[in-house]
């Protein structure tokens, strides 16, 4: 009697059944894929010659909330205003215009 009462363990009603073609498409559809936008340097598109040290808004653009450069992954920079951006952000650094950590926590 216990036997006849236990439900065989598996896979629910139709879990291994594959949907018509036409369905399929229509999902893959719906679900379009991201393309991210190739970034473009927005020093270049401003014709930036050379980056200020002592523009701090700017700099603070290219900084984390840690006080850590961006990359230019992150930023889209090209690879000659990204090395001036971070020789600036170090010059801001030295002459404590710009923190090096922007918080600290203190552990005990």
């Amino acid at each position: 009697m216990a036997e006849e009462m236990l439900e065989p363990i598996g896979q629910p009603e139709g879990a291994g059944e594959q949907r018509p073609a036409e369905e399929r498409g229509a999902a893959r559809a719906q679900q379009r894929r991201y393309f991210p936008r190739k970034r473009v340097c927005a020093f270049c598109v401003d014709k930036v010659k050379i980056i200020d040290y002592k523009d701090v808004a700017t700099l603070q653009r290219y900084v984390t909330d840690q006080g850590r450069i961006r990359g230019r992954k992150q930023t889209g920079t090209c690879a000659r205003h990204q090395h001036q951006l971070s020789r600036a952000i170090k010059r801001a650094r030295q002459l404590a215009l710009m923190p090096y950590c922007f918080r600290h926590e203190f552990v005990s």
